[in-house]
């Protein structure tokens, strides 16, 4: 038998606005190693709506792994990992910040925000792919998640 086939699947939720980098992430680990389950939302508002199980989400998993995009709208990507890590029952959960921003503000922004890391999006598909990969690689095969703080 295949551990990483029966385990319980990885939830992860992308926020992500562009509609084109969304699907690239679908497809990237659509094929994953490890079985997982993917949520997209496409901006900040929504995204803590997620988090917190409200209005449309109320039924929704909680999240092992965040994919945050910094420029997003209605509520910025800096303000949602703010949020994120300033709330006692999100904290823990991973925030891998995936932004095309390269510039070294945001970096150091994101790392004061406790951002668990910082990754600048490739312009090339290919590259955008391997990423995501790379992701899954290490966030969903080498790390040991933290347990979610309502699961049974």
């Amino acid at each position: 038998m295949d551990f990483f086939n029966q385990a319980k699947p990885i939830e992860i939720l992308l926020v992500e606005d562009n509609p084109g980098d969304a699907r690239l992430a679908r497809e990237a680990l659509k094929d994953s190693k490890v079985k997982n389950n993917l949520a997209i939302v496409d901006d900040g508002v929504k995204a803590l709506e997620y988090l917190r199980k409200q209005g449309e989400f109320a039924s929704a998993p909680s999240p092992d792994l965040i994919l945050l995009d910094l420029n997003l709208p209605r509520k910025d990507g800096r303000e949602v990992l703010a949020e994120i890590k300033g709330d006692g029952m999100l904290k823990r959960i991973p925030v891998v910040v995936l932004t095309t921003s390269r510039a070294e503000q945001d970096v150091l922004k994101s790392y004061n925000l406790h951002a668990n890391c910082y990754i600048t999006k490739p312009i090339d598909l290919g590259q955008f792919i391997t990423v995501v990969k790379s992701i899954e690689d290490f966030w969903l095969t080498i790390v040991k998640l933290p347990p979610c703080e309502e699961c049974p």
